[in-house]
C-alpha cells in the first residue's frame, strides 16, 4: 500500500506489462494499492480507481 497515487499507478502499468493480465489499482482509507484485477471481489470494501490492460487500444 502507498500513499502516492502516482507511484501506485506506475507499479500497476508495469506489473500488467510483466504478467500480461488486467491490474486495477484502488483506494482503501487514503492508502492505494494494485492487483491483478481477477482478484478483486465484488464485495471487496475498495474504491476502483483504473484498471490498465497490458493490450494495446484499437
Amino acid at each position: 500500500m502507498s500513499h502516492d497515487l502516482s507511484l501506485a499507478q506506475s507499479h500497476a502499468f508495469q506489473l500488467s506489462r510483466d504478467l500480461m493480465v488486467p491490474v486495477t489499482v484502488f483506494e482503501v482509507d487514503g492508502k492505494y494499492g494494485v492487483l491483478p484485477s481477477d482478484e478483486i471481489d465484488s464485495d471487496d470494501d475498495l474504491e476502483i480507481l483504473h484498471e490498465f490492460f497490458p493490450w494495446p487500444a484499437h
